[in-house]
């Protein structure tokens, strides 16, 4: 009988085996991207694309066309889940597969009118842009109509199919992008709200028009010429910081055919290289941060749209939307209808020159193809084999007369936009005497600029370090940069742990935990490492120390306005101590000090070092919610360093999103890393292979002239 029921029982756990094997295979292996061999079907161009050992394809094809139509083929092939999910979350799309958890966000997309956008700003592509996005769009509609029965997982869990991509879909990507990077009419809300409650001269201190609050997600760009490098030529170094995702925002290709040899990464869902470089110039991108968006209060509506929102579910969910002359109605202020006028939706201004920046081979042949960039305005920062860097200010940027754009404004009061500033009037500069250029999201703009300007540009503190490490640093090369990328030193922080330590040695106060702080900080670096507790308590008694200080303009809404409080505001306010702000400024550290020590000791003991207190998660979208699969699909909790005020700069949610450092001497020599890996699907090699070098803040080889291809697919027409 024993032997009768472990007979019974080892073949139902065979079983169980053999359903799982299956069941794994079928929907986590089988997927998996088809790398080598041949790859045919009706209409396909003849062309190779190999992969390298990180799984980054090398295509190579007879036309710029069918290069970029094998582009879209192999970027569905690892991020088809990822490109719908962004053409989604752009289109307030969401709630179709997710379910009413999303709603909230897409009535606001519909709100926004993004959808409507992206159709009118593809009938004034120029030919050309529409083209390019065309091939991409045929390459990423043969990879889904060739494998409808073989989706990733994530289709086959949610139960639903993808619609085969439009030229408005890539158009929307790019204005996921301009919405991440272009905020401030919330930002106006806030302001109007203090100024219903404070003196101005206040609120314009803690909300300055030219200088924002730390900006995040910030991003770092620089580049050095042959004069402060080894080899002679220019270095060049680009690491945008955006908000952690798995997959990663961006996606590694190279792009080889007549008149076109690129390489770096791609947004999914858009075709070419976006930063990086090809067989002469390089660039990299910093988001600009000027104010592109201007409320209009008491906006009369001159027509209604019904958006309707598919909710997986449950019955449709409609959205009316009021349209104004200025934009949309987004809200109220003080019982007024509020109005959004924003450039992203002039779709008369919208075109694609990424195809033209791909193949610009000095800087004039790249600035013309930046003076065709739509947004959102973007620092450019260049260097090119020659010699040569170069910094340019690129994008649509509102003239506005008679106002600065920086609270709601009366919508029929004259205060109109008067057109973009020109290009050419835009901040640049070409090889510079100093032999650097830095942009880290700080302020270009000269104070006698002829027009306008605000935006939330960051303070000094990141522009700084780096320009004192680069400065200090001798001739470099690109392992250097690397370090400077990774510096998690902060000023600014120094600065404040300084002045409490100056404030203990005035006041001598008994407190034993204020004391016991008090070592921490003398002894302390400046530097945001993992291991370290003092960070902890420097975080914890700042926060503090904002809430008091905005307490006296916003009350009990402190806490919510302390992070609008500039750095650069409150680094002039400790060294000059005015008495509108606060009557006693050692009694103020003093107690702020006293709370992070008492609130440090009662975390948890893991958060009491910096490392667990930053501590983050890689989370997949639907991997996060399947218990049994989070170790796969998840990144973390893992402990993380830096802060905002450092060139490494990151919180909880947001840090470098990739790495790229150039070697115009040698552009085999450049090194590159990108936070996850090449790869969406979760059980895929490349899925996070490339986790460990960028937490290390190690470079990877960016393989170009003779890439070291390990796997190459060809692909050809077959008749039907």
């Amino acid at each position: 009988m024993k032997k009768r029921i472990f007979r019974v029982a080892g073949a139902a756990a065979a079983s169980v085996v053999l359903i799982g094997a299956v069941l794994s295979y079928w929907v986590a292996i089988r997927p998996m991207a088809v790398v080598s061999g041949d790859i045919s079907g009706p209409g396909f161009p003849s062309a190779a694309a190999g992969r390298d050992q990180r799984g980054v394809p090398h295509i190579e094809a007879a036309s710029i066309g069918d290069a970029l139509w094998v582009q879209g083929y192999v970027t569905a092939q690892d991020r088809l889940w990822q490109m719908d999910l962004l053409r989604r979350a752009a289109a307030g799309e969401l709630s179709e597969i997710l379910g009413p958890t999303t709603l909230a966000i897409d009535r606001d997309t519909r709100t926004l009118g993004l959808p409507r956008i992206a159709r009118a700003a593809v009938e004034h592509l120029p030919a050309d842009d529409r083209a390019a996005i065309e091939n991409y769009r045929r390459g990423v509609n043969a990879f889904i109509e060739t494998h409808r029965n073989n989706l990733p997982f994530e289709f086959q869990i949610l139960r639903y199919q993808p619609r085969p991509w439009e030229v408005s879909d890539t158009i929307l990507i790019g204005l996921h992008m301009f919405r991440t990077l272009t905020t401030t009419w919330r930002d106006d809300l806030m302001k109007r709200s203090l100024l219903d409650r404070a003196p101005r001269r206040m609120v314009e201190a803690l909300m300055p028009v030219r200088t924002g609050r730390e900006t995040s997600p910030g991003s770092n760009a620089w580049a050095v010429s042959g004069s402060r490098t080894a080899s002679g030529k220019p270095l060049l170094a680009n690491d945008p910081h955006l908000d952690y995702s798995i997959p990663c925002i961006w996606y590694t290709v190279h792009l080889k055919a007549p008149g076109l040899n690129a390489i770096g990464v791609s947004l999914p869902g858009s075709p070419g290289v976006i930063i990086g470089h090809n067989d002469r110039v390089a660039w990299g991108v910093t988001n600009l941060h000027f104010d592109v968006q201007d409320l209009y209060l008491s906006a009369s509506a001159e027509r209604t749209e019904t958006e309707v929102i598919h909710v997986k579910g449950q019955p449709d969910a409609r959205v009316e939307v009021a349209y104004t002359r200025h934009g949309p109605i987004v809200g109220e202020v003080s019982d007024q209808k509020a109005a959004l006028r924003w450039t992203a939706a002039d779709a008369a201004h919208w075109q694609f020159p990424f195809l033209e920046l791909d193949r610009a081979g000095n800087w004039e042949e790249f600035r013309r193809a930046l003076s065709r960039f739509p947004g959102p305005g973007q620092n450019f920062v260049y260097a090119d084999v020659d010699g040569n860097i170069g910094y340019q200010a690129a994008g649509k940027l509102p003239i506005r007369r008679g106002f600065d754009g920086s609270e709601p404004i009366a919508a029929g009061g004259g205060f109109e936009w008067s057109g973009y500033i020109p290009f050419d009037e835009l901040p640049r500069a070409y090889n510079p005497s100093s032999g650097l250029i830095v942009t880290a999201n700080q302020n270009p703009f000269p104070p006698d600029y002829p027009y306008p300007v605000g935006g939330n540009f960051a303070a000094h503190f990141r522009s700084n370090r780096i320009r004192e490490l680069l400065e200090k640093g001798g001739r470099f090369e690109p392992a250097g940069f690397l370090k400077i990328q990774t510096d998690v030193y902060s000023q600014f922080a120094h600065s404040f742990a300084r002045a409490l330590v100056e404030a203990l040695d005035r006041r001598r106060p008994s407190d034993p935990a204020v004391i016991r702080a008090a070592i921490l900080l003398r002894a302390w670096d400046g530097e945001f490492r993992p291991e370290q507790p003092t960070p902890v308590i420097v975080a914890l008694a700042y926060d503090r120390f904002l809430r008091h200080l905005v307490e006296s303009v916003a009350g009990e809404k402190a806490a919510i306005y302390a992070s609008q409080m500039s750095t650069a505001f409150v680094e002039q306010l400790l060294a000059t101590h005015p008495a509108e702000w606060s009557k006693d400024y050692d009694e103020l550290l003093l107690r702020s000090l006293s709370h992070a020590a008492r609130e440090s000791a009662r975390l948890p003991e893991v958060q009491q070092d910096w490392g667990g207190y930053l501590e983050t998660t890689f989370a997949h979208p639907i991997g996060r919610h399947i218990p049994v699969l989070r170790r796969w699909f998840n990144i973390g909790p893992v402990p993380q360093y830096g802060t905002t005020t450092t060139v490494k700069q990151t919180t909880k949610r947001m840090g470098p999103s990739m790495r790229l450092v150039v070697d115009l001497s040698g552009l085999d020599r450049s090194l590159h890393t990108l936070t996850t890996g090449q790869s969406g699907q979760p059980f895929s090699r490349h899925y996070q292979d490339q986790w460990g070098a960028y937490y290390e803040g190690r470079g990877l080889p960016l393989e170009f002239t003779a890439p070291g291809i390990v796997n190459r697919a060809s692909f050809s027409s077959s008749g039907r």
